[in-house]
């Protein structure tokens, strides 16, 4: 027996009642790592980012769509060039012009969310930050190489020619997003990319926490970001149509697979969802130790009191959990022993309108609350902006945080139907739930059985 465990060594410990009050209460300590900025560049409704907490609140508030424009599905960022200049407009054009839209995004993200924390980064107030940004696809790449692959060698002068091999290196692994951030802010802190799909963010969230904690860092900026090239996607969007005229038909569980589409709506959670719509853009987070924002007198929106990843054990790197096994387990290894899950009763849901992400979540909610599952409100944003990839847990993050403020819990958008799959209460509509919360739970997870879950605190972790 173990002395300091009172079980054999290597024994798991026997899992504990997570209705019942915690083992060792969560109390606020001088590493807590608080969120103090936000900011944003997602498509909005017209030709201007969405780029404030108040806009993105406002949207979601409502269950409003910024996903369609003319019949097509996608979300869009239109105007994140003007944005950055008029962010930043000292930065000479000849940068400007190498830069992908991605890194436009990501800069404009960046530039709101200092100014959201009080931080100025013309006066180095970020130097020593770390940058850690997260990225779900190789989008920047590809269209440098595409542009310079597609160019016609007998239009191209000198100048066209260089700006493209300009474009072609910036593009790369050593100037993606995050390395632009960083020289941008003078950083002399940590900085990389972490590429884990649409639970990317979410993993860098847990990353920053666990560098706060250990005292490895005061201040970290965590960005997600993405772009989808919509000749790819429809591509896929055209070979998915050519199996449906075909009557082929490829299953998993009974449910039909995950797919992107253009011609009709997603809606998570919804008994008529049968599809996702990808969308653009970024979503920057300002974490800080709590000793580091009193000295400054900083802002607070909320906490990050936890973060787990885990794996479904499945043996394709395409195959999908339908259990939620997993997903259930991260949620558990998040509470840690600090949190009840009597203090949970709201998740910001991962929903995409696929049914079969429907499935893994209801069966993941049911296993952590059992009979008590259709108390629980669980509610997605997705639709309001498009399947964003790696900023979802960031903008998740932002969201909750933004509800436990406002003692009001967001619709999921484009949902009016429940799916009769749900083990939980979606809030259907396009008005809030009112609710008064402090701990919440932020779940992404992903094709591949990578799972995260975010403990969020706000009230008292504030």
């Amino acid at each position: 027996m173990s002395e300091e465990h009172g079980r054999a060594r290597g024994e798991p410990a026997p899992p504990r009642d997570l209705f019942a009050p915690a083992p060792h209460p969560w109390a606020p300590g001088p590493r807590d790592a608080l969120v103090t900025g936000m900011g944003f560049c997602l498509p909005g409704a017209a030709d201007e980012p969405v780029r404030t907490a108040g806009q993105v609140w406002a949207t979601a508030a409502t269950g409003t769509s910024h996903v369609e424009r003319d019949g097509f599905h996608h979300g869009t960022v239109r105007g994140a060039r003007e944005a950055f200049e008029e962010l930043l407009p000292d930065v000479p054009s000849r940068y400007l012009r190498s830069y992908a839209d991605v890194h436009l995004y990501g800069m404009v993200s960046l530039v709101e969310a200092c100014r959201d924390a009080g931080l100025d980064h013309t006066a180095g107030e970020l130097r020593g930050a770390d940058v850690l940004t997260a990225r779900a696809g190789v989008d920047s790449n590809y269209d440098s190489y595409r542009a310079w692959h597609d160019a016609d060698p007998a239009t191209v002068g000198p100048r066209e020619a260089k700006s493209l091999f300009v474009r072609l290196l910036v593009a790369g692994t050593s100037s993606d997003v995050g390395p632009v951030q960083a020289a941008f802010l003078g950083s002399t802190g940590a900085n990389y990319t972490v590429s884990c799909g649409c639970a990317s963010s979410s993993v860098l969230l847990g990353i920053a926490r666990t560098m706060i904690a250990a005292g490895q860092s005061d201040l970290v900026a965590v960005t997600g970001v993405d772009r989808f090239d919509t000749e790819r996607v429809l591509h896929g969007h055209r070979l998915r149509e050519v199996v449906e005229r075909e009557a082929v038909t490829v299953r998993h569980n009974d449910d039909p697979p995950a797919a992107p589409r253009h011609d009709r709506p997603m809606r998570p959670y919804d008994a008529a969802g049968d599809c996702m719509n990808y969308g653009d853009g970024s979503v920057t987070l300002i974490l800080e130790s709590r000793e580091h924002a009193a000295a400054r007198g900083a802002r607070t929106h909320g906490a990050v009191l936890g973060q787990a990843t885990t794996r479904s054990g499945l043996n394709s790197a395409v195959a999908i959990d339908t259990g939620g096994t997993a997903l259930a387990e991260a949620a558990r290894r998040a509470l840690g022993d600090h949190t009840s899950l009597a203090q949970i009763p709201y998740v910001n849901g991962g929903g995409e309108g696929d049914a079969l992400f429907t499935r893994i979540e209801s069966n993941a909610v049911r296993s952590l609350w059992g009979d008590r599952s259709s108390q629980v409100l669980v509610s997605s944003q997705e639709a309001c902006f498009g399947h964003s990839g790696a900023p979802l847990g960031a903008l998740g993050t932002a969201l909750t945080l933004m509800m436990m403020r406002e003692g009001a819990v967001c619709p999921t958008a484009n949902c009016t139907a429940p799916s009769p799959v749900c083990s939980f209460d979606p809030v259907p509509g396009t008005k809030t739930r009112a609710l008064e919360f402090d701990r919440a739970l932020s779940f992404n997870y992903q094709v591949g059985g990578v799972n995260s879950a975010l403990l969020l605190g706000g009230g008292d972790a504030c």
